[in-house]
Order: C-alpha cells, then structure tokens, then sequence
C-alpha cells in the first residue's frame, strides 16, 4: 500500500510526474480518482475477475498505457479501489441506542456494503491494504464496540468482521452469481447435475453419511424456494439467516467475555 499511497498524493490530476522535458506530463483529463472509480465501475460490474489496465482503459476511452503515468500497475490499483470504496461506510454510530445496537447497525451497513462491490470480498486479508479508509472503517468499529466494556476490543472487531465477511460472501447470492458468470452455468444447471451425478456415485449415501442423511431426512435442507429449483434465492436466504445468527451469536459471546472479570 506504501506505493499506492504515493500515488494517490502525487498522481492526481495536474500532478506532473516530476521528470524534466525528456519525460512528457501526464495527459490532461485523467486523474488517479478517475482511474480508481473507473475500475471500481468495473469491478462493480463484471467482477474482479474482468479487472485489467485494459479494461479500465477502455472505459475511460484511453490505452492501458496512458494509466500506468497514474497508477504503476494492477495491484497498487486494487489497493486503492479497495481503500477507497471503504470510504463510502459510515465513520461512526451513535452511543444512544447501546453497543449492541451501534454494532448491529455497523453489521447491516458492512452487509449491504458488500452487496454493492462483491469484489472486495475477493482481495486477500493476508497483508491488509492499511489505507486512511480502511483505519476509518476500523475506527467506526471499534467506537462501536467501546461501550461493550470488553477488554481486548481489537479481537471482537476481528470476530465481527470474520461474520461479515462469512456471511458477506453469500449474501444475496453474490458467490451464486459470481460462480454463474465465471463457469458459464447457472445454480440451477449445476446443482442438476451434481444431484445427478452423486446418485450415480454414492447410491449408498445414507449408509456413508449417516449424519448428512438424517439432517436430510429431518427437513434442515428443505425450502419451498430450494424446492421450486430457484437456487440462487435459496442461497440468499440461507447467507441472511446465516448473517442474523452469526451476528447474535457475536454479539451474545462479546456480551459474555465482557462479563467475565480481567485477567
């Protein structure tokens, strides 16, 4: 992120590149928050899969080239689309309501955050980006969770955003659609298929998986929309109930540890 950081301060419109006459100035019209909103479009649309220099290019009506003056590659523009969608969440909630009430409505803002840019659901937490939005977003969790009395607050910030991010990467179907675009084949085709092919395979499959089969055989997989063969509004009331559970069951534990006298 250290280079991506230089160049959101020094890439921005009517920012030179600081060579002398051999090194022409960067074109005008494009700037670093063109690029970056540019190929959050993108993202936002085709998923991140579809992301290139290229395509953002062409969407800006310019080669792939004429960004690299503004952004040195890919993966410094990955960083920053990320660090600046992260700026659209709220910087903080209020103390009236509660903590648990502050966290909830953190919880729902992060869900439907989600929804609008699946994509960053698929960029690696291995090295975080650590950018002023990212802190943002972080701060406004932590605010949130000050009032739970909890000693060690940066564990439940990490728990709670392990439930969001869970339960984010199905929300609404957003894997659902992301894996019919990339395969080519819908949920209905697939799931299908799979059913077909595991009778072929397993036709023994009560006797192999006695536990899976009496879930089953108990109704925990039955829905009418399952049933109606609408997969992908199954999944998304599956990731939503998943979303609400997990949610209380953070909360629930927090509440609890903060009960619990310091070590």
């Amino acid at each position: 992120m250290v280079r991506a950081h230089d160049t959101a301060a020094g890439g921005r419109e009517g920012g030179g590149t600081g060579g002398g006459p051999s090194r022409p100035g960067p074109r005008p019209g494009l700037s670093v928050d063109l690029i970056v909103d540019a190929a959050i479009a993108v993202a936002d649309a085709e998923g991140m899969a579809a992301l290139s220099m290229r395509a953002v290019g062409e969407r800006l009506g310019r080669t792939a080239m004429a960004l690299y003056t503004y952004v040195p590659g890919k993966a410094e523009l990955v960083d920053l689309m990320y660090d600046r969608a992260q700026a659209e969440l709220p910087p903080g909630y209020g103390a009236a309501g509660g903590w648990r009430a502050a966290v909830t409505a953190w919880a729902h803002d992060t869900w439907a955050f989600y929804l609008r840019h699946p994509w960053m659901l698929a960029v690696s937490q291995a090295r975080p980006v650590l950018g002023p939005g990212e802190y943002r977003a972080l701060e406004a969790l932590l605010d949130a969770l000050s009032g739970a009395g909890l000693h060690g607050g940066g564990r439940a910030a990490r728990g709670g955003d392990a439930v969001e991010r869970g339960a984010g990467r199905g929300a609404d179907g957003v894997e659902a659609r992301e894996a019919a675009r990339a395969t080519g084949a819908s949920e209905d085709e697939w799931w299908h298929a799979r059913s077909d092919a595991l009778e072929g395979v397993a036709p023994d499959f009560a006797e192999r998986f006695p536990r899976v089969a009496e879930l089953s055989a108990a109704g925990a997989f039955d829905d009418a929309a399952f049933e109606g063969g609408d997969f992908v509004l199954y999944q998304e009331r599956a990731a939503r109930e998943a979303f609400t559970g997990g949610l209380r069951l953070v909360l629930d534990g927090i509440e609890a540890a903060a009960a619990r006298p310091a070590l």
